[in-house]
Order: C-alpha cells, then sequence, then structure tokens
C-alpha cells in the first residue's frame, strides 16, 4: 500500500530527475522531505519493485534513428514463450508483446517494434529476427507520423 507520501514521491519521479549535481536532493526540497529520507523511499521503491529502473529517455529521431517499424509475427501457440523471450532479448526490439490474433484476415500473435536509421535497417532487423526464431511469417508496418509518444503517468491530480 502507497502513502501519501510515496505518491507524492512516484509523481515527482516521473517527470524526470533535474539536471543538476544532486538531482535528490532538489526533488526531496520540492517534496519537503530530507535528502536521504527520499533516497531511503527510493531504495524502497526498487527493492520491492515499485520501481523497475531509471533511465535516460531520448528522441531517437534526434540520434539519427529516424525509421521505425512494428513488425507482427505469426508465431504458433507452443512457441509463443520461446519466441517471445528470444525476439525480446534483441538489442534492437524496444518493445515485444503477445496479443490474440484474429483470424482468419489477421493471423499475427507477436508484436515486436524495431528502430533503424532507413526502412532497410528495419527490415533486415526482421530478417535476422526471422532466421533467429525461425518464424517466417511477418511483416514491417512502418511509421508514418508520430501524433503522440509519451509514458504513462501515475497519480496525476485532475
Amino acid at each position: 500500500m502507497l502513502s501519501q507520501l510515496d505518491k507524492e514521491i512516484i509523481r515527482a519521479l516521473q517527470e524526470g530527475l533535474p539536471l543538476v549535481s544532486r538531482p535528490f536532493l532538489a526533488l526531496a526540497e520540492k517534496l519537503g522531505i530530507g535528502e536521504e529520507e527520499l533516497l531511503a523511499k527510493v531504495r524502497d521503491f526498487v527493492d520491492r519493485g515499485v520501481i523497475r529502473r531509471f533511465g535516460a529517455a531520448v528522441r531517437h529521431q534526434d540520434l539519427g534513428y529516424v525509421s521505425n517499424a512494428m513488425v507482427v509475427w505469426q508465431v504458433p501457440e507452443e512457441r509463443m514463450e520461446e519466441v517471445g523471450r528470444l525476439m525480446a532479448s534483441f538489442d534492437e526490439v524496444s518493445h515485444c508483446y503477445q496479443r490474440p490474433a484474429r483470424l482468419p484476415d489477421w493471423p499475427y500473435n507477436l508484436f515486436t517494434v524495431v528502430h533503424g536509421q532507413t526502412p532497410q535497417d528495419c527490415r533486415e532487423i526482421a530478417a535476422r529476427l526471422s532466421r533467429a526464431s525461425g518464424v517466417a511469417n511477418y511483416r514491417l508496418l512502418f511509421s508514418i507520423a508520430e501524433l503522440k509518444k509519451s509514458s504513462m503517468k501515475y497519480f496525476v491530480e485532475k
């Protein structure tokens, strides 16, 4: 169970760490608590799995990765766990989800998102995934425009 302070800390953390020499001190001051108390709470969140990780969010387009594709795969149900774990292990795969197929028109039940500098990069990544997994029935759906991209935010007041 999360306390009101826990929720306030999570709300503050999901806005990102300030780019200062002591970001947790800055956040603690904003929350009206001590830096050590905040760090203890964060350690507790990590230990309990409430926080999975800290990371930098970059705009992949600004780094030259301007092509991305959702690759949809038709995976036999009995191989789903194996294939899903294999594909998720590739650094080029940023998302990997199992979803129900919609037969007969949509047989695809595993979805991965790959990024490259060109559409050909994405095609080559998909081909490597296919060779590694032995799954040959797949399609690439390239993004045309980014209409929204954000992370889910929790405990946001409305």
